[in-house]
């Protein structure tokens, strides 16, 4: 696959850690050791730095096996083809295997619904995923079934032409009807747990629109033009309107019973990687986001 970095004088490593959807530092390292990365037919050695704009070849290992179990799981699928399929993920399930998740995880289920018909770019442990939602956010998750279509997939998030947008409750009242949220986001100083806006971090810019205004709570649209590690719950967070039910970055007691954050996935639009199509998906928000907002109607009912 090709890849174009956007910074000069960057780590190579580093710059393909950040590139490459599911490609760890220390995988990085290890293409560079084995020769799999290349520019203009050369060989780029490990301590090289990023030349901005120019075409970096990577060849990616071949799949691993699968050593996980699939498991027959309900999936949610709004869409399929013999090279991708969406599906809406419920809140609660978890995305990929982990320490304390072996099983029960949403791969379980693609590995049980796809049988060998995943991209094996990253890896075992992560087939097919191109993006990941959090746990606790529910809606439409991207999946490539080869390797062909993860690598044009991932190739639309680096240059931001798969676009991603959810709806979420804050808390507070966002005056301004549209914004735009821009601040670096990395590792937590205090808290490697979590992530924060801080100087050093990876760029980052989040767009909202005032879907719905109630006492004390806002109902947002957001559209990410990055896509970094809890990017959305993290920015709004920044500005003092945490998303509802979030405990992590927002209120430690939950709110209106909410005690994971009201955060869904509503709508992917990308451009199919085998005939350039544009698609557009969408999902309805579930029930538990609809009670919510139902609340906080009957609520302001109530105030007037």
């Amino acid at each position: 696959m090709k890849v174009f970095f956007p910074d000069p004088d960057q780590r190579i490593d580093v710059a393909l850690a950040q590139s490459i959807p599911g490609l760890s530092r220390s995988g990085a390292q290890k293409l560079l050791e084995q020769g799999a990365v290349t520019l203009d037919g050369m060989v780029v050695k490990k301590n090289a730095r990023t030349i901005p704009e120019k075409p970096y070849q990577v060849e990616l290992p071949p799949a691993q096996e699968i050593s996980l179990s699939p498991q027959d799981i309900p999936l949610d699928i709004v869409w399929e083809d013999d090279d991708l399929l969406v599906l809406n993920k419920p809140k609660g399930l978890v995305v990929h295997p982990a320490p304390g998740h072996w099983e029960g995880t949403l791969v379980n289920g693609l590995l049980f619904h796809c049988k060998d018909s995943l991209s094996g770019i990253n890896g075992q442990l992560r087939p097919g995923i191109v993006h990941r939602i959090d746990k606790d956010t529910s809606g439409l998750l991207l999946v490539a079934k080869n390797d062909f279509a993860h690598g044009k997939l991932a190739a639309q998030l680096q240059d931001h032409t798969l676009c991603r947008t959810y709806e979420c409750i804050v808390c507070g009242d966002i005056r301004q009807d549209t914004g735009t949220i821009s601040g670096p986001i990395g590792r937590h100083p205090s808290d490697r747990k979590k992530m924060a806006v801080v100087p050093n971090g990876r760029p980052a810019v989040t767009h909202y629109q005032v879907l719905g205004r109630y006492p004390g709570y806002t109902h947002l649209q957001c559209q990410l033009e990055t896509g970094r590690t809890h990017q959305i719950r993290v920015h709004l967070a920044w500005q003092n309107h945490p998303i509802l039910g979030d405990t992590v970055y927002g209120h430690k007691k939950p709110e209106l019973g909410q005690s994971t954050q009201c955060l869904h996935a509503r709508q992917l639009h990308f451009l199919h990687p085998r005939t350039g199509q544009a698609i557009t998906v969408s999902c309805p928000l579930p029930p538990y986001f609809q009670e919510v907002l139902q609340r906080l109607r009957t609520s302001a009912g109530s105030d007037s």
